[in-house]
């Protein structure tokens, strides 16, 4: 499986995808805005998803739902850089889900080994030369802008192709920023400007992202158009905490496809699910060598 480097040995040497627990320390996040806002509930969030099978943490001060407004740039330093502290001490991998330089920088500095920026860069284009200077591990998601207007700008010819070029784009920018290649990761971006059909191609391609030979983190869990899949015989979307099983089937399909990694709320589901897939295909892998 294809890792970047900069990341902590413990990780990059497991030999099957790897799962990122979301915290997410913030009032209004989707899925648990609220439930883990001080520092101290947030480290114990994060410590409990790390007993559950998370590989790893992305602590986000900024909620990315739907219509979410923007949060100043020193509010979300305020909520985010003691608890990356905090985990770094005790030697957990650290992402930081931030689309700004400056908390990417500090992150970084606080022991984030990650930055997971789900606007590729598109918001704060310095945020490459952060990640140039300091070897940190990139993730460059798909986006098309900021969550108060996204749901505006979903309109694609083949998504598939249409996500693929631009986040070739953002490739581009990365390395005219002098990124490695060996530190990029891509994200399809699920939900992020996408109506729910076009959500379904992206997961079902997964293989086609793949062939541009970055490794993918895939981010489902508890999306809108997994509420709509198991919707109701009303119409109405199940809540997002009963859209963990969906979440689990889903990390399951994409590490059998060879994400690299899946970003998930609940872990224990998606830390079987991804051994799992990593059992089936290397009992398929065993089965094509002994032909």
């Amino acid at each position: 499986m294809h890792h970047p480097l900069p990341l902590p040995d413990a990780v990059t040497a497991l030999d099957r995808t790897l799962v990122m627990g979301v915290v997410n320390v913030t009032p209004d996040s989707f899925s648990d805005g609220g439930e883990w806002f001080t520092p101290d509930a947030a480290l114990r969030h994060g410590l409990a998803l790390l007993a559950e099978g998370a590989d790893l943490v992305d602590v986000g001060g900024e909620s990315t739902r739907p219509g979410a407004e923007r949060v100043p740039e020193d509010e979300e330093l305020r909520r985010v850089i003691p608890v990356i502290r905090e985990f770094a001490s005790r030697g957990v991998p650290v992402s930081v889900d931030t689309t700004r330089a400056a908390v990417a920088e500090a992150a970084i500095a606080s022991g984030a080994v990650i930055v997971n920026d789900v606007s590729g860069g598109l918001a704060e284009p310095e945020i490459h030369q952060v990640v140039a200077r300091t070897g940190a591990v990139y993730v460059a998601m798909h986006w098309r802008g900021h969550a108060d207007v996204m749901d505006e700008l979903a309109v694609y010819d083949d998504v598939v192709t249409d996500v693929r070029t631009e986040l070739g784009r953002r490739v581009a920018e990365l390395r005219a920023a002098g990124v490695a290649d060996r530190q990029i990761v891509l994200d399809p971006g699920l939900g992020f400007a996408k109506p729910g059909s076009a959500n379904w191609p992206l997961l079902s391609r997964l293989d086609e992202l793949l062939s541009d030979g970055f490794p993918v983190l895939v981010g489902a869990s508890r999306k809108r158009f997994l509420g709509h899949l198991l919707a109701r015989d009303d119409g109405r979307p199940v809540s997002p905490l009963e859209r963990d099983h969906a979440t689990a089937a889903i990390s399951a399909l994409a590490a059998a496809a060879g994400a690299w990694c899946v970003r998930v709320h609940e872990a224990r589901g998606t830390a079987d699910a991804v051994r799992v897939a990593a059992a089936w295909n290397g009992a398929r892998n065993v089965g094509e060598d002994a032909r």
